[in-house]
């Protein structure tokens, strides 16, 4: 088997710096709506526009995105088995900037729910081909800190998103420059396609009997990896469902409450959230590499369903200690991005790692997008009182206590075993 010492140490680095830019565009987009998807709704529903009806088309919005994410994390997940890590990589990146940059142009809600949609296709495939890449091109010594590293990308390009909309607010009339910004990220999905080495383990697997003649995604859905699979869709799916269907609903529930008196609150508050996520997607993969796979799993779920239902039953926008709950919040239910691109690859032999890890990750957005579609439903129920939905939807995290004691402690395995 052909180690990562095959690589040069900037071959290495390049491979960091395109899966981390890649993740960094992917969070760009999964980012751009829970800010500015009421502006939007300003200007394309028009005189049509009510806020029951905006809160609405923000779900559909979100679960585009998802559904896009879970499809393209399996189809492209296993295009990165057959074709190769790096050229998938790229592939993502371009549709992700592409179709995301393309909704700058839309005249309708549905034009750009198609768009929402495929730049979802290419996030999906960004996680499961950057992570396989990168796990598989650094040594096991580095994987923690590399691990970490990766999995601060996609908040970082959340928090880029914030950023961007405090130095110039996102209206009904001005959101489209914040759509277009979308497409610098191509650059980096053509270098990847182009120029970025493969992975040697990945190479290595290529001559094997196995790789010919077995389909990834068929070898997975069967004995003996069905069990493995069917838990990593599990451990996969409670932190995406908790992200989008309860933590995603505080930036709305801001600029309802907080907007009218504070320009730019919804900014601000997706600003705390993404420095506290982008801290805890770093360190979730050290916490378990410290005190164990298993362990960590189960101290964020507890973590998480304390503090997302704790922010909706005991705070609200515009008090003090409203924005420091926010980031806390972010910090905790994002440790488990951390925890995932190092637990999740290990979960999964070589010659299907990229698709295991799509589709344990992306299966999670199908569960996604059902439950903010249902968390609109109890919007309208509960008559847009965000602080009832959130409660409800936060308790997902709770499930996380109960299935990581089914998973198999990797704490001690390598790739390789």
């Amino acid at each position: 088997m052909s180690t990562p010492t095959a690589l040069t140490v900037r071959q290495r680095a390049a491979i960091l710096f395109v899966a981390f830019s890649g993740l960094v565009g992917a969070g760009f987009q999964l980012g751009l709506m829970p800010l500015a998807s009421l502006s939007i709704s300003r200007d394309l529903l028009g005189e049509a526009y009510a806020p029951g009806l905006a809160g609405d088309w923000f779900a559909r919005f979100t679960a585009a995105i998802m559904l896009g994410g879970a499809i393209g994390g399996i189809f492209l997940g296993s295009l990165g088995d057959r074709i190769g890590r790096a050229r998938t990589t790229g592939i993502s990146i371009l549709i992700l900037s592409l179709a995301g940059a393309a909704g700058a142009f839309v005249t309708t809600q549905e034009q750009l729910l198609v768009l929402r949609f495929l730049a979802g296709v290419g996030v999906g495939g960004m996680w499961p081909n950057g992570v396989a890449l990168v796990s598989e091109c650094w040594t096991s010594a580095t994987r923690p800190m590399v691990a970490g590293i990766i999995g601060t990308g996609m908040n970082i390009g959340i928090l880029c998103v914030s950023q961007l909309g405090r130095m110039r607010t996102v209206t009904a009339d001005s959101w489209r420059w914040l759509v277009e910004l979308g497409a610098v990220f191509a650059v980096i999905g053509l270098a990847a396609v182009t120029i970025l080495p493969e992975s040697p383990r990945w190479l290595a697997t290529r001559g094997s009997r196995t790789t010919k003649t077995e389909v990834p995604l068929r070898e997975l859905l069967r004995p003996p990896l069905l069990r493995i699979t069917i838990i990593g869709i599990l451990l996969g799916s409670i932190p995406l469902i908790g992200a989008w269907a309860a933590s995603k609903w505080m930036i709305p529930w801001a600029d309802v409450i907080g907007g009218t008196e504070r320009a730019g609150y919804k900014a601000t508050t997706q600003g705390w959230w993404a420095v506290g996520a982008i801290i805890g997607s770093f360190f979730g993969s050290h916490v378990a590499s410290l005190i164990g796979r298993r362990l960590a799993y189960f101290l964020i779920s507890l973590g998480s369903v304390t503090l997302t239902c704790g922010i909706f039953l005991f705070s609200r926008p515009l008090d003090p200690l409203f924005l420091p709950l926010v980031l806390a919040q972010g910090f905790v239910t994002t440790l488990f991005f951390g925890w995932l691109p190092l637990s999740l690859p290990e979960l999964f032999p070589t010659r299907v790692r990229a698709t295991g890890t799509g589709l344990a990750y992306n299966t999670g957005r199908f569960a996604s997008a059902a439950g903010v579609l249902g968390a609109g439903f109890l919007m309208a129920w509960s008559g847009g009182d965000y602080a009832k939905v959130g409660v409800i939807t936060g308790l997902v995290y709770a499930f996380g206590m109960i299935v990581i004691w089914w998973a198999p402690d990797t704490t001690n395995k390598s790739l390789d075993d």
